[in-house]
């Protein structure tokens, strides 16, 4: 049996130490200049001890909180147990209810702002953590009356979000607009994609190394040779048989050995106006796995690039159960919000 452990900040009742510098000049000589009782909503404490400090460089005063608290009435670990309630699939007033259990009165949009803080902290947290490999997939999801498009970035190493995009990813240059400063400040280079041909193009244009899905290729193939082999004069049939065991293997040469087929396989041309033969389909594509083969096998030499795009599906997946929950986002903060917080899972 699977057994989850959730670590949340202590709160202290009072403040064991001095501060070490001022908040405002970074003075390090302060007087102290009393204290006071803070009421405080927290699951286990009703009120700290706050110390106030007068800085003998700025003479300014200023509030030194015991660990769990600060300037809010929610401490810290109250704020991320709300969020964490939202997580597992309450609504912000079932939030509320199940706090109110405890004693602690908490109105539903409180519980929203708690959400949507804690979301931004996750966010400027990761803003400047390397990413090596990224992995990238599209979904789209009912907000404010209509669905939207959204565009989600996985670090692979993880399988954590890092950025969500209101982003159609069948546009090449939007999904470039928004991919370059994520490479150029985390240090981007490798993606997983599926073979959607926008991904190979922005890959191509910031010079990424491209691994394409393994079971997103192995399904639009293995469809494909399926739809052609009924039609498929007898002769050539063998082809196929060939080609799947091609994509079942990934061997270094199979571009090569692809684009050999490429060449015995003829047909008489077609008139333009006529519509392709099963032949020129099948030739259509093996030319086409050929040209593309590198980007089947970048696992091969790249250490931690997987030969799927799973975390990022899984992550999406948690993303677009939370958001049947929630009967439709009413913003996009709270869209952004609510999906890096569910993409994130429990861990």
């Amino acid at each position: 049996m699977s057994i989850v452990v959730l670590h949340l900040p202590d709160v202290k009742g009072k403040k064991e130490t001095r501060p070490e510098k001022c908040p405002y000049c970074q003075g390090e000589t302060f007087q102290g200049w009393g204290e006071l009782r803070k009421p405080v909503r927290d699951s286990q404490l009703r009120q700290v001890e706050v110390n106030r400090y007068k800085c003998c460089r700025c003479r300014r005063t200023f509030r030194h909180y015991p660990e769990g608290v600060d300037r809010a009435d929610q401490s810290q670990r109250l704020r991320q147990l709300a969020a964490l309630c939202w997580m597992l699939g309450l609504s912000y007033r079932g939030v509320t209810g199940v706090l109110g259990a405890f004693g602690i009165r908490i109105c539903h949009m409180t519980i929203w702002r708690d959400v949507q803080a804690q979301s931004e902290e996750l966010r400027h947290r990761r803003q400047w953590q390397a990413v090596r490999v990224l992995g990238l997939d599209g979904a789209y999801v009912r907000g404010w009356g209509k669905t939207h498009p959204v565009l989600v970035a996985i670090d692979i190493g993880n399988g954590q979000p890092v950025m969500i995009g209101q982003v159609d990813e069948h546009d090449p240059q939007a999904v470039r607009k928004w991919l370059e400063p994520l490479i150029q400040r985390l240090g981007i280079s490798v993606i997983v994609t599926d073979d959607l041909i926008s991904y190979r193009q922005v890959a191509e244009q910031l010079n990424l190394e491209h691994q394409i899905c393994q079971f997103h290729l192995r399904r639009w193939v293995g469809r494909t040779l399926h739809q052609l082999q009924a039609s498929l004069p007898e002769e050539w049939r063998w082809v196929t048989q060939e080609v799947k065991q091609l994509i079942t293997d990934l061997p270094t040469e199979g571009g090569k050995r692809l684009f050999e087929l490429w060449k015995q396989v003829t047909v008489p041309r077609a008139h333009p106006n006529e519509p392709l033969s099963a032949v020129d389909e099948l030739r259509q594509l093996l030319i086409r796995l050929s040209d593309h083969w590198d980007s089947y096998r970048v696992f091969d030499w790249q250490p931690g690039v997987p030969w799927t795009n799973n975390a990022t599906e899984q992550a999406i997946g948690r993303m677009k159960m939370r958001s049947r929950t929630v009967r439709g986002y009413k913003s996009w903060a709270g869209m952004q919000a609510g999906l890096i917080l569910a993409g994130m899972g429990l861990r």
